[in-house]
């Protein structure tokens, strides 16, 4: 089976899915990977997890749904500071 095609200028590392979202440090994305389960799973991820790319629209859509869910944007940033709150 075939890769999926993507446009490259939609891939995107563990800093700008950190940007993104919000988050103090990249670190975290691989903490939020870990923690929800409908976090988007990088489209590459070579190394052990040392190369890892997402897609740019699967981040932004998951950060919308759960905007929605928490109640506000600022909410991700907030859940990261504060982690015991939600597992």
């Amino acid at each position: 089976m075939n890769p999926p095609i993507v446009d490259v200028d939609d891939l995107i590392s563990a800093s700008e899915v950190a940007e993104i979202l919000g988050l103090a440090h990249y670190n975290s994305v691989t903490t939020y990977l870990n923690r929800y389960d409908d976090f988007p799973r990088p489209v590459v991820d070579k190394s052990s997890g040392r190369i890892r790319l997402w897609l740019r629209p699967d981040v932004a859509l998951w950060k919308s749904h759960r905007s929605k869910v928490e109640g506000s944007p600022a909410s991700l940033a907030e859940n990261e500071r504060n982690p015991s709150k939600h597992l």
